[in-house]
């Protein structure tokens, strides 16, 4: 199966449509050893094809838009963090504390951009905030009792492993048994019945976009045109947090949904992350276990719920799939994880860093003794592709069948998906050729035809192109981020 093919199966979708897909593949796009552009191209593009569908069923269009898919604008978009300019400034990217540390056995990364996790970290060790006395004390110890010890403390750490390890494991046989996307039908409810789908975004961007270079292959709606949009009129409660879960939800609301991320009051996101992530969304903070009155206002007229909290965290709030189903009938509840529903690691948290190095994909990147890297935190930005894709398909098989829907993906899924090509008996992965492996196009010089420039409430903004691209959708989102938390907890 080709990449495109395994993803829109996974997804339920119609076999035939994949022939809508085109893709102009860009040698050196996300270049690695494992087939990371294929997959990445993959994941967009069953996206882009999972929002055609929907917009063509919503404006009773006889046949589903092409899709065009350029890895030039995948690899922009999946390295958007990087990207980022605020009134010309990088983004901050990893804490000194967030790295691969040499350990008496091997090697142990750890996670620490966070201030909550980077206190657990140092109290499971013992050390003061400093770097050296960091690495003197992970150096005395094996990568297993690392891992174990700042876990048991609420720390982020994972010993090194290769894939042959991860797939013996008991959490490497657990997500090996899942989908790539898990779907699932909650209950019996009516099946939805769309409003008319709006044909332009609203509310009005404060600036218009203005493109660096306007490559010839990006798909855009024509000038005089308004762009359709698959997910207008839509709500999206967005409880996730880091890259995964807000691509989704950046994703849905490019896509013209009114996108409300909600975050915990004490609990900031990342200055840069929220940036890169907030756009076409509206950001607000409220307190779960405090103001649930304000909550259920939210959930009761809700289309979709994403959450990206650790399996279960949410439950004692009454935040399940089922149980929200339940109070809000004809719900799109969807899931993201790092390590998967079921295995002993279910319940921990990770991030794509982390997941790299667990799997053995670190190991294929480099060696053993000198542990590599993807080009992209690919994990997080297909995974989040993914997410949306499920939304998208779950809310079209709605409008045929009815029921509450709830999609899950995982991190370590994505990754197996991914290296699956590697291990013996293995499908071929996210790689192989075929109609939809890409037409030839211009080497891949650079992010720079996918950026674009805006003004915002946070200054001026340097920023990637959605790589999301259907015969007339949107070429780009409605408005920029704003400040984290400073939208009012309602919809617009």
């Amino acid at each position: 199966m080709t990449g495109i093919e395994d993803v829109w199966s996974a997804l339920g979708g119609d076999p035939a449509l994949v022939s809508r897909v085109s893709a102009v593949a860009r040698p050196g796009a996300l270049d690695a050893r494992l087939p990371v552009r294929e997959s990445a191209r993959a994941c967009v593009a069953a996206c882009a094809l999972a929002a055609a569908e929907l917009g063509a069923r919503r404006a009773g269009l006889a046949e589903v838009p092409g899709v065009r898919v350029d890895d030039g604008a995948v690899a922009a978009a999946f390295t958007s963090e990087r990207h980022l300019r605020v009134d010309g400034r990088e983004p901050v990217s990893f804490a000194p504390l967030s790295r691969l540390w040499r350990t008496a056995d091997g090697w142990v990364r750890t996670h620490a951009n966070y201030p909550h996790h980077r206190e657990r970290l140092l109290d499971a060790l013992g050390v003061p905030q400093d770097v050296a006395a960091v690495q003197s004390v992970l150096a005395g110890r094996s990568a297993r009792e690392i891992e174990e010890t700042v876990y048991a403390a609420g720390g982020l750490a994972v010993a090194l492993r290769t894939p042959a390890q991860w797939a013996a494991s008991s959490q490497g046989e657990a997500v090996a048994g899942l989908p790539l996307v898990e779907r699932g039908r909650l209950d019996a409810s009516p099946a939805r019945v769309f409003p008319s789908v709006p044909s332009s975004a609203s509310p009005s961007p404060p600036s218009s976009p203005s493109p660096l270079s306007s490559p010839s292959s990006m798909c855009s709606p024509s000038s005089s045109a308004s762009p359709l949009l698959p997910a207008g009129g839509l709500r999206v409660l967005d409880l996730t947090r880091v890259i995964a879960g807000p691509v989704a939800t950046r994703t849905l609301a490019l896509l013209g949904a009114d996108v409300l991320r909600v975050d915990p009051p004490g609990l900031p996101e990342l200055s840069d992350q929220q940036t890169d992530t907030g756009f076409g969304k509206r950001s607000a903070t409220l307190d779960l276990t405090t103001d649930r009155e304000t909550f259920e206002e939210l959930l009761g007229t809700a289309d979709v719920v994403v959450t990206g909290y650790r399996p279960g965290a949410l439950d004692r709030l009454g935040l399940s799939p089922e149980a929200l189903a339940e109070r809000r009938a004809g719900l799109v509840v969807a899931q993201l994880s790092a390590w998967g529903t079921h295995g002993p690691w279910a319940g921990r948290r990770g991030f794509d860093s982390l997941v790299q190095v667990a799997t053995g994909i670190a190991v294929v990147e480099g060696t053993a003794e000198r542990p590599g890297v993807l080009p992209a935190q690919a994990l997080d930005h297909g995974t989040g592709y993914l997410l949306a894709a499920g939304v998208l398909r779950a809310l079209t098989e709605q409008s045929y069948q009815g029921g509450s829907r709830h999609v899950r993906v995982a991190l370590a899924r994505t990754a197996a998906w991914l290296t699956d090509g590697l291990r013996p008996g293995g499908t071929g992965g996210a790689g192989g050729a075929g109609e939809n492996a890409g037409t030839g196009g211009a080497a891949y010089a650079g992010p720079e035809p996918w950026l674009a420039e805006r003004d915002s409430r946070l200054g001026r903004l340097r920023y990637a192109l959605p790589p999301v691209s259907f015969t007339g959708g949107p070429a780009d989102w409605s408005r920029p981020p704003g400040p984290w938390g400073a939208d009012a907890a309602r919809w617009l």
